[in-house]
């Protein structure tokens, strides 16, 4: 294994860690994946992250076949595929139980816009993906009707959310952020209805985010 690979192996391991740490996946729950050679590096099923080595990671195929010898994939490998497989310019997939994200998908509700950042997720909502078996390819099917139109965030009916990002770390950081609107949506829906913004604002902001964060200013 060269270099590069096994660093790429153990910062899976380490965001997986941080999830744990962070509360927002707790023991076995969770995963993440990134794009890897002709294929995908994802975490194995069922094992504590606390425990894992750069080897017990799994490379799987584009097409998800896992070449024999290695743990066995997480159960939701399909969509870990599927979701690189549309997305070709997102290199990771993170997918966890966070609490108020999960709160909120087990009603079957979306955030809407009644905060701006929810354009993080790149669009004027953050979508909840219909109800589907774990591990399944209805499941893999009904996050990407989700995830239509370039958004790169949703809530999985009764089970949790799933971010992609150009890299892990923004994958990470989106999964963070969606938990962060989920809360505050929640606490506010506590005090009432939520006064959400026009989708003619929500327009403007996600114009807006295309250059937020930039450092330089064009000559």
């Amino acid at each position: 294994m060269h270099d590069p690979e096994r660093a790429a192996r153990q910062s899976l391991i380490d965001h997986c860690r941080a999830m744990n740490a962070s509360g927002l996946s707790l023991n076995k729950s969770g995963n993440a994946s990134i794009r890897w050679s002709e294929g995908l590096l994802i975490t194995p099923s069922g094992r504590s992250y606390d425990h894992l080595l750069p080897e017990d990671i799994v490379f799987l195929h584009a097409d998800g076949h896992c070449p024999p010898g290695q743990l066995i994939p997480s159960s939701e490998w399909r969509f870990h595929v599927d979701i690189l497989h549309a997305f070709p310019a997102m290199n990771a997939v993170v997918h966890v139980h966070s609490t108020h994200a999960t709160a909120l998908a087990c009603v079957g509700a979306e955030i809407p816009a009644f905060h701006y950042m929810v354009a993080v997720a790149g669009g004027d909502r953050i979508p909840c993906a219909q109800y589907a078996t774990f591990g399944t390819q209805e499941l893999s099917a009904s996050i990407l009707h989700a995830l239509r139109g370039g958004l790169r965030a949703c809530l999985m009916a009764n089970h949790g959310q799933v971010s992609i990002g150009a890299n892990l770390s923004e994958a990470y950081a989106l999964a963070e952020e969606v938990e962060n609107l989920a809360r505050q949506y929640l606490l506010a829906r506590s005090l009432g209805p939520t006064r959400d913004l026009p989708a003619e604002e929500m327009a403007v902001v996600l114009e807006k985010f295309k250059s937020y964060g930039q450092q330089r200013q064009m000559e």
